[in-house]
């Protein structure tokens, strides 16, 4: 939240995808993912449209879109106000495993 809420007094400018947009997904083990050629579709799986931001930025393979209305910074304040989702709630990579972000590191991901 102290990092939204500086960005909105600095008036830092942000990628469009941190604000909601209207996206084609694929639902995938409960995320929301950014449809691709990047990402193969499975025998279940088809294409939706949703209304959706990205609250990280990251693989587009494992980065999961948030259902949202957010337009404005003001919007996500707002949203983050009242979420129960961490901010990397959305990571397919994180439901692997309760290490998985500390095995990248040991691997140089970082």
């Amino acid at each position: 939240m102290d990092i939204w809420q500086y960005i909105a007094e600095e008036q830092i400018p942000l990628p469009n995808l941190y604000f909601s947009h209207r996206r084609l997904c694929v639902q995938r083990n409960g995320i929301w993912l950014a449809h691709s050629h990047f990402l193969p579709l499975k025998p279940n799986e088809a294409p939706i449209e949703k209304t959706v931001r990205f609250r990280t930025i990251g693989d587009m393979t494992s980065t999961g879109a948030t259902e949202s209305e957010a337009a404005t910074l003001e919007d996500i304040i707002r949203e983050i106000a009242t979420s129960r989702q961490t901010e990397r709630g959305g990571r397919a990579d994180d439901k692997r495993s309760e290490t998985s972000m500390e095995d990248r590191k040991k691997e140089g991901y970082f």
